[in-house]
């Protein structure tokens, strides 16, 4: 008999919609029965295309003993972390106050009223031998607890509570504390931690580095790191290894496109097999600038792949694209992209291929004949060669089973997807993907734009959140730089979009009180027990970290001393944070970088528009808003608001900015 999730919009929630636990949506109705049956509440995050959300589901959820105990002593509510990240880093934040491993499954154990006493990730059913305590021995243990000794988690979970409020301004410091030499320190501090060999800036598992490698390509456009070529070679290095290997290894489906989750080896070759539509718009952009920097063609082919791989599985510009495709095909990790030897050798019959094949390895952690093709090192067979070669699997491999697609429409994934699509567009002079990034910056308009700009929606779904309005707005701000190469007059009216969208966004998620802005809006139907601020980068940017970069663009194009004073205010946050942790705030880093270096906005002749958008390609990225019209017949480059003098070659004019 389904439980109270059959109603839900949620892929995740619905799956478990069947299940014998009685759970809840995150709702008040939830915490008024926990107050009325006088139960511990358990509140488990995940998302669709998690694959060890789904085993401890299917081992501990779907087992009949396993739900009446859970039924028993707990009020279980199950949450969907792409509908409610607020709860997400809420919740998260708690658990490592615990000493405990933070990923999902998420399962966090609370008060009648929400707040968070322990918690965990995954449980096994039963004892495994890896050190984990069984799920019914944790269940159990939690309850009697909180029937003798509730007080001692009434303390705990005050205190968590506090510290999490605490965290919120915790290093804030004034105007003055910021200079841009934390920059370069930034920099060095995060070149130091590079794999030199493998690329990434961490041991395993790896994540893809995306922000960080934006921030040094911005950093690499300064005079300072100009001026010091022992940093100037180090920090291409660290960019060029870390981009290459991830491209080349196995975190790249390269048989049917797009990036996997994360690696759980050093070497990038055993990855984690969901794909997350907001990681491959993250690395489509980093990979687009680091064309345009080095012109490796592997950059280009990974870039063409990728969008290709969006466009055919995840959706389309009209309609918006779904958030992730599951690591699963029938309940098998990463089924849909593994293949045997003899599969591998009835396809790769030829000479070089059976180069490829030979160096080949199982993949970690699987059956002895399990591999996932990728690209080699080799002096026999050049890369294009081997990218043909893989091209070769592509048709078999498309009439696989595939892993569910989760169709949940996220407003910031789609506006990454825009962005992507415009730095694509420039890097590759390919103006289709302009258009499609116009399109789709349409959809998400048409859909979402009243509930934006209006009060929250009550039964809105999805909730929008800091992320989502920060990252629509710079998608609209990057749209604008090149619009007008395809649309005469664009820019302005995609510049007075985001400035209402960021003018909206500051009523709803502003502390009146210190600098910052929180994730969730100040009129929710229901709250997390404590509403959060987010100053680090995780898988994607911190709103806070995109706003710095929103607020010196609005100030270059409006000249509006406000947004000036805004992003002087949201600096203060990071003086202390690059001394603790520039590897988590290289977002942040990476839009000062760039306002110090220079933003620069481009007047020319509306004739000029498209050549100059061309000329782009040629150089390395650096934030550029070309403006036309139509009484000029020179162009006009100002750097932060000081210009320099007219001139008539538009190559003359970029060559004269990146001197």
């Amino acid at each position: 008999m389904p439980n109270q999730l059959s109603g839900e919009k949620s892929l995740y929630l619905k799956q478990h919609a069947n299940q014998r636990v009685d759970w809840l949506p995150y709702s008040q109705a939830a915490f008024d029965l926990a107050k009325q049956r006088d139960l511990p509440v358990l509140v488990s995050i995940g998302y669709s295309s998690c694959h060890w959300c789904q085993v401890m589901s299917r081992e501990c959820f779907e087992d009949d003993y396993v739900a009446s105990m859970m039924n028993r002593h707990f009020v279980c509510i199950l949450v969907d972390r792409e509908e409610r990240p607020d709860l997400d880093l809420t919740y998260m934040e708690a658990i490592r106050m615990f000493n405990q491993s933070a990923g999902w499954p998420l399962n966090a154990f609370c008060l009648p009223n929400g707040k968070p006493f322990w918690g965990g990730t995954y449980f096994p059913k039963e004892d495994n031998g890896l050190g984990l305590a069984p799920w019914p021995q944790v269940l159990m243990r939690i309850a009697t607890h909180f029937k003798k000794s509730r007080d001692e988690f009434i303390e705990n979970a005050d205190h968590v509570i506090q510290n999490l409020s605490h965290a919120n301004d915790v290093d804030i410091s004034n105007a003055e504390s910021w200079h841009a030499s934390l920059l370069l320190k930034g920099a060095q501090t995060l070149c130091a931690k590079h794999d030199d060999k493998n690329g990434g800036f961490t041991p395993a598992p790896k994540f893809p580095s995306s922000m960080k490698v934006e921030f040094l390509l911005a950093i690499l456009e300064s005079q300072s790191v100009r001026k010091d070529p022992v940093l100037e070679k180090k920090i291409d290095h660290c960019v060029q290894t870390t981009l290459v290997k991830m491209a080349s290894g196995a975190l790249f489906d390269h048989v049917n496109g797009g990036f996997f989750r994360y690696c759980v080896d050093d070497s990038w070759q055993s990855p984690h097999f969901e794909k997350i539509l907001a990681d491959n718009c993250l690395l489509i952009s980093s990979y687009s600038k680091g064309y345009r920097k080095y012109k490796n063609p592997l950059f280009k082919h990974v870039v063409e792949k990728t969008i290709q791989w969006a466009l055919e599985d995840l959706g389309c510009p009209k309609e918006g694209f779904g958030s992730s495709v599951s690591s699963e095909v029938q309940q098998a990790e990463g089924a849909q992209y593994l293949w045997s030897k003899e599969e591998l050798a009835e396809i790769l019959t030829e000479a070089d291929d059976q180069s490829l094949l030979s160096r080949w390895k199982p993949i970690e952690g699987s059956d002895k004949n399990t591999y996932l093709p990728h690209l080699i090192e080799s002096s026999t067979v050049p890369i294009g060669q081997q990218i043909k070669i893989l091209g070769k699997l592509r048709t078999l491999a498309a009439s696989n089973p595939k892993g569910e697609i989760d169709p949940k429409r996220i407003v910031g994934s789609n506006a990454l997807m825009v962005r992507s699509l415009v730095d694509a567009s420039i890097a590759f002079e390919n103006r289709d993907w302009l258009k499609q990034a116009k399109v789709l910056e349409s959809w998400i308009s048409y859909t979402f734009q009243d509930q934006a700009l209006g009060e929250e929606i009550k039964e809105a779904r999805p909730l929008l959140f800091l992320e989502d309005y920060a990252y629509w707005a710079e998608a609209l701000l990057q749209l604008s730089s090149v619009s007008e190469s395809i649309q005469p007059e664009s820019a302005s009216s995609y510049l007075e979009q985001a400035e209402n969208l960021v003018g909206a966004m500051m009523l709803k998620f502003s502390d009146e009180t210190s600098p910052g802005f929180f994730v969730s809006p100040l009129k929710m139907e229901i709250h997390p027990p404590c509403r959060k601020k987010l100053w680090f980068d995780n898988a994607t940017p911190s709103g806070n970290s995109s706003l710095l970069r929103i607020f010196s663009t609005l100030h270059l194009l409006t000249g509006k001393q406000k947004w000036l004073t805004e992003f002087a205010e949201a600096k203060r946050a990071y003086a202390k944070l690059v001394e603790k942790a520039p590897d988590g705030i290289c977002y942040a880093l990476c839009s000062m970088t760039e306002d110090t270096i220079g933003l620069i906005h481009i007047t020319c002749p509306s004739s000029k528009i498209e050549t100059l958008t061309k000329l782009l390609a040629e150089f390395p990225y650096r934030p550029i808003f070309l403006k036309g019209a139509d009484d000029i017949n020179k162009l006009t480059a100002c750097v932060n608001n000081v210009c320099l003098e007219p001139m008539s070659d538009p190559s003359e004019l970029l060559v004269q900015l990146f001197k």
